[in-house]
């Protein structure tokens, strides 16, 4: 070991040392200044809220029911000799359906018709016998007892035939039975009957006939609901299409394509269920509605008015509370409660706590929180589809309150 190696290993822990401070604050005047990137703002969807004039409308199912249906029972019994339709097919009234052996009745009425000239024949002698008794009678050529039996013997005459044209007229009836007609004009179904089958009159039954060029649709309204329509005078019942307008849509459809009218109330509540029914009449003019096909049915439950619509996938539940993620102009999210209404097209109706002008979150609503600023990516609240929809029915239900209005003034009067 030499004098200078304890000098060389100080000088070279200094040196080292100094090293380490340069570098430490060479980096601290490089990167100091500079502040940590912020994350990128959330992007989520947003929508202005909907502002449109509507009016509401309650909603019903039911059963659709044709007018007239007939159960074809026989009037005379026999042997079936012919099944004259096509099963399935439109009738009209007077149509053959069945045909049942008519040897009998044919044979019967010949019968009758033969006795209604014998006794054509008597009556013709009785009228020529008193004739002569009455002028004989007048010169006392002949006796009071004879009179009187002439004029007996032709009233007895007239009586038998009177007697033989009644049957005669009962026998061609029942001849008349043995072709079995459609009392209405409808689709008829299979026949239950087929030929040389044996019915009875008035119990076997031959087929059923339902009309079709309208239908019945039967629904039951609540006590309450049915008061609040004639309180606004919502609901008017005639057999034209005076009365108020209903409409329907049949199972799986997206739309409500028919429109009927509401021709019958029920004259009382029902005690046990506290509803009443009524029903709505449709045509048929297609020949697409059948009796038993399930239908929804709206009927008009307000006047119009301006109101506020939302998605409802953008209403949140905050224990019993509704409420949307409302965004301010620095695009950040307050919290916001809202009363909701009934649903139109799909959209809610907001009762209180939004305006015209506000955007609202409407999905994502779980990834954000308020006082958390988004960058908010525009879509529209509702689809073509929905905006048609409003539309379609305001203007259907304008057109029905423009006749309401009309029938109002009128009852005024």
């Amino acid at each position: 070991m030499t004098l200078f190696t304890p000098f060389r290993n100080v000088f070279r822990k200094q040196l080292l040392g100094g090293i380490s401070v340069f570098l430490v604050s060479a980096s601290g005047t490089a990167f100091g200044n500079e502040s940590p990137a912020s994350p990128p703002l959330p992007a989520i969807s947003v929508a202005t809220v909907l502002s449109e004039r509507i009016t509401e409308w309650d909603e019903y199912t039911g059963r659709l029911q044709a007018p007239e249906t007939v159960v074809l029972k026989p009037r005379v019994s026999g042997y079936v000799t012919e099944v004259a339709y096509r099963e399935g097919d439109l009738v009209h009234q007077g149509d053959v359906l069945f045909s049942i052996d008519d040897r009998l009745f044919r044979a019967e009425v010949e019968r009758l018709e033969a006795q209604q000239a014998s006794l054509q024949s008597q009556l013709k002698l009785a009228e020529s016998e008193f004739v002569r008794a009455r002028r004989l009678n007048a010169t006392k050529a002949i006796s009071a007892d004879v009179y009187d039996n002439r004029q007996a013997a032709l009233q007895q005459a007239r009586a038998e035939l009177d007697a033989l044209k009644a049957s005669l007229k009962h026998a061609r009836l029942q001849l008349s039975f043995t072709q079995v007609v459609s009392p209405i004009d409808g689709r008829v179904s299979h026949a239950q009957v087929t030929q040389g089958n044996y019915v009875t009159s008035g119990q076997s039954e031959l087929t059923t006939i339902v009309s079709t060029e309208q239908m019945y649709a039967w629904f039951d309204v609540d006590e309450q609901t049915y008061l609040n329509y004639v309180r606004n005078r919502l609901v008017r019942v005639s057999a034209t299409r005076d009365s108020s307008p209903v409409m329907m849509a049949l199972s799986g459809d997206a739309g409500y394509a028919y429109q009927g009218h509401i021709d019958f109330i029920n004259n009382s509540v029902n005690q046990q269920t506290g509803s009443i029914r009524m029903r709505a009449t449709f045509e048929n003019n297609a020949q697409m509605l059948m009796p038993g096909l399930f239908a929804r049915l709206r009927l008009i439950a307000s006047k119009p008015y301006d109101a506020i619509l939302i998605d409802e996938k953008a209403v949140g539940t905050d224990l019993n509370r509704k409420y949307v993620l409302k965004l301010d102009d620095a695009n950040v999210v307050t919290y916001q409660p809202v009363t909701l209404g009934e649903k139109v097209a799909g959209l809610r109706v907001v009762q209180s706590g939004l305006t015209p002008e506000d955007r609202i979150v409407v999905s994502g609503l779980q990834k954000i929180r308020p006082s958390m600023q988004v960058a908010p990516k525009v879509v529209e609240m509702a689809t073509t589809e929905q905006l048609a929809d409003i539309h379609r029915y305001q203007q259907w239900h304008t057109e029905d309150s423009s006749v309401l209005t009309a029938r109002q003034s009128t009852d005024a009067q």
